[in-house]
């Protein structure tokens, strides 16, 4: 499966469960931001990462962190359209 497919599927998976909540709280997705601690201990492990300087444990953390941030995007993507449409479809 492409990457460009599997986005869309996931897109479309995540479409209809968003239109459970996202409504109510498109606003605060949008908006959402971590806490600096976390943001501090995140650019930390990038700044390891680029000078390849991670331990394994690091590293599974770091990864945890991108997953995590990429999810947090495609919130906030939804609920942008959200506000902009008043609907979760593309």
């Amino acid at each position: 499966m492409s990457n460009s497919s599997d986005n869309a599927a996931f897109d479309r998976g995540l479409s209809s469960f968003l239109r459970i909540f996202l409504p109510e709280k498109a606003q605060q997705v949008v908006e959402f931001q971590s806490d600096p601690d976390l943001r501090d201990r995140i650019d930390q492990l990038a700044r390891k990462s680029t000078e390849d300087e991670l331990s394994e444990q690091e590293r599974s953390e770091y990864q945890g962190y991108v997953r995590a941030n990429k999810f947090i995007a495609v919130l906030q993507r939804k609920a942008r359209q959200v506000l902009g449409n008043d609907s979760c479809s593309e």
